[in-house]
């Protein structure tokens, strides 16, 4: 096993120092061994577990729920399906966003269309849009 330094470990996941330590204070990275000066040493699966936890950020996923695919991981029982039900869930959770961004799309267009983008302040449709019932 090739002991590593938290600088080339950040550089080779494509992350920075900050955010390593940031992984391994909120547990997502086991505690690192210490060399004799105190420095912590790191491995190759520290670099491959960095690059799951950003792939899976990308995909979505909360630091919370990356948490818990992880914890599958160490798991003896768990399998392909308890990640399918994870995923199926996130996608869920996507599709409510994609709805409600397409909602607020859909409200705030006729909005931008009938600004006449000139005048006082107090005439601005999209700001009476906010402040009023309508």
């Amino acid at each position: 096993m090739t002991r590593k330094t938290i600088g080339w470990v950040a550089k080779e996941a494509g992350v920075n120092v900050q955010t390593v330590l940031y992984y391994e204070r909120r547990g997502l990275l086991p505690t690192p061994a210490r060399s004799m000066n105190g420095y912590r040493v790191f491995n190759d699966a520290s670099v491959r577990r960095i690059r799951f936890i950003k792939r899976a950020q990308e995909l979505g996923f909360t630091l919370k729920k990356v948490i818990a695919l992880l914890a599958l991981q160490g798991e003896q029982d768990a399998s392909c399906a308890d990640v399918s039900a994870m995923a199926a869930n996130h996608l869920e959770d996507i599709e409510a966003k994609i709805h409600d961004l397409e909602r607020m799309k859909k409200a705030l267009i006729p909005l931008v269309e009938a600004c006449p983008k000139k005048g006082a302040l107090k005439a601005c449709p999209i700001m009476d849009s906010m402040e009023g019932d309508k």
